[in-house]
């Protein structure tokens, strides 16, 4: 790792030149989360007259086409000069623009790996009724060449979907409820994204140890996520008010340990349950890696959580379905209701309970 590099920091500045005093080939991870060039014309109203608080900042106006993408052709090329031959470039768009970002990725040697349509479970509605309700966004996974050699977890991330292979259409929420960070009951940040989606981006591309790179830094999602999963990470932030908001943000956080972070490299455990993978709960944090699970609600038979989504008990290391199997001398067994999790008034509940919260609010939310 570069000894050059100001790890676990926020930059205050211009992302462009502030890249540019980088080293060279340094970061393992870039999330891209830049203007989106919305161009609103007019207030939206909702129909009991109540105004929409929607992207209006200053830093998403460009008087033109071509000076985004202007804009956004120096600041790609500078994120391709600090990414490792090895790193990999994820960036989130609206079709406000990420088609032109397409474009120019391609126009600068990047080789498309995947997009990926993040599915909003409870987007914002077209009140004008004039269009489609806007639904979801896409995010752009690049290497930096073709035939580069790049992380991908293959099998984490198989264990945070049950073990069935991780699609590229994620059904995800938008930030909001607790999440949503306010200040005198106004969005700090009018485009914060959920952990959720930072966390399947960073368990997918990158490894413990790794430096990710956000050069659009906001509210500090990414630093937050990096943080927790062992990542160092390096913001670059303009507004002096967000940056106050991140700091106070990243200092909540703890960092898994060591052994939580750590990823199995293989295997295949037994998926019953389909209808929402338990993976979800922890990008959801109605779980947390490290914490204690217990079989059949025994505490004297404590799993910990991987942060893949497997559970760890007495050497043995498999998901939720997996291990209750095992402890049950190989009969088939539901973890959803083999394991229990401790409140925050110290008793014991079912797991289940978590996911029929989120399977409600997700259906609440649509």
């Amino acid at each position: 790792m570069c000894a050059n590099l100001p790890l676990d920091q926020i930059l205050q500045g211009d992302c462009v030149e502030i890249l540019e005093r980088l080293p060279e080939k340094s970061v393992d991870l870039i999330f891209a989360d830049p203007p989106y060039n919305l161009q609103l014309q007019k207030e939206l109203w909702r129909p009991n007259q109540t105004r929409v608080d929607a992207v209006d900042d200053d830093w998403d106006h460009y008087d033109s086409l071509e000076a985004y993408d202007a804009f956004c052709r120096q600041w790609i090329a500078a994120c391709r000069r600090v990414l490792k031959d090895t790193g990999t470039l994820w960036v989130i768009g609206s079709y406000h623009n990420i088609f032109r970002i397409g474009a120019l990725l391609q126009d600068l040697g990047f080789w498309f790996l995947n997009d990926v349509i993040w599915i909003k479970t409870n987007p914002m509605p077209n009140f004008r009724g004039v269009r489609f309700t806007n639904a979801h966004e896409t995010l752009l996974w690049v290497s930096k060449f073709k035939g580069a050699r790049y992380t991908f977890n293959h099998h984490a991330l198989k264990a945070l979907n049950d073990d069935l292979q991780m699609r590229s259409d994620w059904l995800l929420p938008i930030c909001n409820g607790p999440e949503r960070i306010r200040h005198n009951g106004q969005k700090a940040h009018s485009t914060q994204k959920p952990e959720a989606l930072l966390y399947r981006v960073l368990t997918a591309a990158s490894c413990p140890g790794d430096v990710v790179l956000d050069p659009f830094f906001g509210s500090g999602t990414t630093g937050a996520v990096a943080k927790k999963l062992r990542r160092h990470w390096i913001g670059i932030e303009r507004e002096a008010e967000y940056i106050r908001v991140a700091e106070e943000r990243l200092a909540q956080v703890q960092p898994l340990s060591e052994e939580d972070a750590v990823y199995a490299l293989e295997g295949r455990a037994p998926a019953k349950t389909r209808r929402l993978p338990f993976g979800r709960l922890l990008e959801a944090g109605l779980l947390q890696p490290g914490q204690s699970l217990y079989y059949r609600g025994e505490r004297a038979q404590a799993a910990q959580v991987r942060a893949d989504g497997r559970l760890m008990l007495d050497g043995l290391c498999a998901s939720i379905h997996g291990l209750a199997s095992q402890l049950s001398g190989g009969a088939p067994a539901n973890g959803w209701l083999a394991w229990y999790y401790e409140d925050e008034n110290q008793r014991l509940c079912v797991i289940d309970e978590l996911r029929q919260r989120l399977l409600a609010d997700s259906h609440g939310a649509a």
